[in-house]
């Protein structure tokens, strides 16, 4: 008891870092719309962590829904199928949000969204065929991360599936929808994973700010074997990776795994899902049809009909924010942000295509958006108290003006989840997650020439 004792009260500190941000869920009880089909869609290759998708289709070419148009350049990779029904328009560069640039399919929508007949449920008897059924579905990790997920079901050291239903961003509440709407196939994605990858044990971790998905997921892993649900403390960022193994399994990831690379979760014999994502493979197992929608929640105090709505990947924004109602009169829009408000990014135009991985898109009025003026430094430590990785932002900060790359190295920069609760807690407004991830970048881009 001594020994297990250790570790688990090193894990209730940890647990009780992040910031208390506003949960702000009004769109929770919302069931999901489905959006009209847009005139055409622009669906990149690169819409997942690695090698980018190499395009197999041209101008011309006819396609349905499901079809492929992009194969997996290499093992990280992910296969990228038409989302519509229709003609391609063209394949070229375009310059993403993130400002990478990548190859595009640009689609004329037909309206009729025919689906491929190729798309059939697939036959997996093992592990092998498990793989490539994700692997032809295209699956990624759709809560944001967008890893491939055949590469992470790859692990053999494995004895616990975590199903990252935590959802702790503010405003996004499409795994919330995704557990009430589509319960039967989260259960038999969990299955499949579990039975395939001869993993005993799973773990369904979701926010306390959610009791109706915790009864009903509590209700319907009752008689599974190995199945449970862990109530998790609604505290940013409850859902981070390292942050989630701890608070559901009281186990640590290292900070170098046993390869000599970063430490992951399959180190401490984890394996983490999103929730739709294992629910988006149940789907796939049961219909065919791969990865070709994506919940977004659209929230902020400018949209005229906040909601949860079901897209074609590849729409435009503009095309999604006309389909919930469009600007609210009389407000002048000041930002458009995809994914949460703590780890999403801002976009400098409404003319960006929704990806695989993205879930929200908030738009705020000039008003809310605006950033009040940086002040000095007051070594307050609240950054410290707030990271869940237990860093020190504001002696980083010093090193990395410094440029002190044996400083940051003892001081773990690598670490960093980029979960902005640094930010978020200093009073004196300091972009504080800015000057992390510069750091955290620097240090890894001398790391990696030796230090010269």
């Amino acid at each position: 008891m001594e020994k297990r004792g250790k570790p688990m009260l090193k894990f209730l500190k940890r647990s009780a870092k992040g910031a208390a941000v506003p949960h702000e869920k009004g769109t929770a009880a919302q069931p999901t719309v489905k959006m009209p089909v847009p005139e055409h869609v622009i669906i990149p290759m690169l819409m997942h962590i690695g090698a980018p998708a190499e395009p197999v289709v041209k101008k011309g070419d006819a396609v349905l829904v499901g079809t492929l148009i992009g194969k997996a350049g290499g093992f990280v990779s992910a296969n990228v199928h038409a989302s519509v029904s229709g003609t391609v328009l063209d394949v070229a560069p375009m310059r993403m949000v993130n400002g990478v640039m990548a190859t595009a399919v640009a689609i004329k929508a037909d309206g009729k969204q025919t689906v491929d007949p190729a798309c059939v449920p697939p036959v997996v008897n093992d592990k092998a065929g498990l793989l490539a059924a994700i692997q032809a579905c295209g699956l990624v990790g759709v809560g944001g991360a967008g890893f491939p997920t055949h590469v992470k079901l790859a692990a053999d050291t494995v004895d616990t599936l975590l199903i990252n239903a935590a959802e702790c961003e503010p405003y996004l509440t499409t795994d919330c929808r995704e557990m009430l709407e589509c319960s039967d196939t989260i259960i038999s994605g969990i299955s499949a994973v579990m039975k395939y990858c001869n993993i005993p044990n799973c773990i369904i971790g979701i926010e306390r700010n959610k009791p109706e998905c915790i009864d009903l997921m509590c209700s319907l892993v009752r008689q599974m074997p190995g199945v449970k649900v862990k109530p998790l403390p609604a505290r940013y960022p409850q859902g981070a990776e390292k942050t989630l193994v701890e608070s559901c399994t009281g186990r640590e990831v290292p900070q170098v795994g046993p390869s000599g690379k970063p430490g992951l979760p399959a180190d401490v014999g984890c394996i983490i899902m999103n929730v739709t994502s294992v629910s988006t493979l149940g789907k796939f197992l049961k219909t065919g049809l791969p990865l070709t929608t994506k919940r977004l929640t659209v929230e902020g105090d400018a949209i005229a009909r906040p909601q949860n709505i079901e897209v074609p990947i590849g729409t435009l924004y503009r095309d999604v924010i006309e389909a919930c109602g469009g600007i609210k009169p009389g407000v002048e829009l000041g930002k458009i942000i995809f994914g949460g408000p703590m780890m999403g990014g801002a976009a400098p135009s409404a003319d960006f295509p929704v990806l695989k991985q993205n879930n929200g898109l908030l738009l705020f009025s000039k008003g809310r958006a605006a950033l009040p003026d940086a002040q000095a430094c007051i070594r307050c430590g609240r950054c410290i108290d707030a990271c869940p990785m237990g860093l020190e932002p504001v002696v980083i900060a010093e090193a990395f003006n410094n440029k002190d790359l044996t400083a940051l190295k003892a001081r773990c920069i690598d670490l960093c989840v980029a979960c902005g609760s640094c930010s978020y807690v200093c009073p004196a407004k300091r972009p504080v997650s800015q000057t992390m991830a510069l750091a955290k970048a620097w240090y890894l881009s001398e790391a990696r020439k030796g230090g010269k």
